[in-house]
């Protein structure tokens, strides 16, 4: 696995809207008053290098995805969600707060990553009533996509949300020697995959359903180190605005969120190192990296019912870095 320059890291990092595991401590009551964003976490963390797709289990230390932290407060009664990905990360942080809000949720994983998506069942029905539904397989086979959506709704007894967020990407910075295996992984992965999802959700979603995209703001500056997962995630943000158009006749709404850097297992799996990571958290302006937990509501709200005019947009997820 090769490693980044240091500089070359940073700069990627800054935009990918995916990082490290972390040490974290928070507790699950409801918080009243205002929280301070630079002082909310304290960071301590270490990065091992693992292959794609990364296993969270492996970590000592972890991000804080809410199971100790996120209330609800049924925002999402009756609701039922599809969420790929959601075995660890951004997945994992929304699959738990879509469950604490009153959502029954069934979460899609590589079946390597089955020991992750373990700790996800139990953090959901451990602390709430909602049913959780795991449905490992792979997103760049298409009738997989059609079947997995097929068997999301008819376990969960229906469909109104889709979050498509699972991702690929492998580092190259040099287009004369980028494995075109690596790019036909990342384009059926990133592209084909949630276009398959949201084409056949689209057959079966009810008026008032929400898609919901995980795109990045590394799509608006990207570097050179992620040519083609940068050109997916641009392609993400036309693709959700495209489709709110086009399903707004019909009651769904369609919305992207663009992260920056946040804590997850995947940048194990680019190459990234702690030392370079140190550099990171300094450089970004509440100085330190955005927990999987803070995204949650961004999805959660995009998700509830309440929000019904908000489709086609591209929410900002980024901690001050714009």
């Amino acid at each position: 696995m090769p490693r980044l320059p240091p500089s070359v890291a940073i700069g990627m990092c800054l935009l990918l809207g995916l990082c490290l595991p972390v040490a974290t401590q928070s507790n699950a009551t409801l918080v009243e008053g205002v929280i301070d964003p630079v002082n909310r976490y304290t960071v301590n963390y270490t990065i091992p290098i693992q292959p794609f797709p990364g296993l969270l289990s492996n970590f000592e230390l972890r991000p804080d995805h809410g199971e100790n932290s996120y209330v609800g407060t049924g925002r999402l009664i009756g609701r039922r969600a599809l969420i790929t990905g959601g075995d660890s990360g951004i997945g994992r942080a929304v699959a738990i707060a879509f469950a604490r809000e009153g959502a029954d949720v069934a979460i899609n994983y590589l079946s390597v990553e089955e020991s992750d998506a373990e700790e996800v069942a139990s953090a959901i029905l451990s602390s709430t009533s909602r049913r959780l539904i795991r449905l490992p397989g792979d997103l760049r086979n298409e009738t997989f996509c059609y079947d997995l959506v097929s068997r999301a709704a008819e376990e969960l007894g229906g469909l109104d949300i889709l979050v498509n967020n699972a991702a690929y990407s492998n580092i190259s910075l040099d287009i004369r020697t980028h494995s075109m295996e690596s790019f036909n992984q990342t384009l059926e992965t990133n592209i084909y995959a949630p276009f398959s999802l949201s084409k056949a959700a689209a057959s079966i979603l009810p008026a008032g359903s929400s898609i919901i995209f995980t795109a990045s703001g590394i799509f608006q500056s990207p570097g050179p180190a992620l040519v083609d997962y940068a050109s997916t995630k641009g392609f993400i943000v036309t693709l959700s605005r495209a489709l709110a158009a086009q399903l707004a006749p019909r009651g769904i709404r369609v919305n992207a969120v663009a992260p920056a850097l946040v804590l997850t297992n995947f940048l194990s799996t680019q190459g990234m190192t702690t030392e370079a990571m140190r550099a990171i958290v300094e450089a970004t302006p509440y100085g330190r990296v955005i927990q999987p937990v803070e995204l949650a509501p961004v999805y959660v709200g995009l998700a509830e019912s309440a929000a019904t005019m908000v489709s086609g947009s591209l929410w900002s997820a980024s901690g001050g870095q714009g």
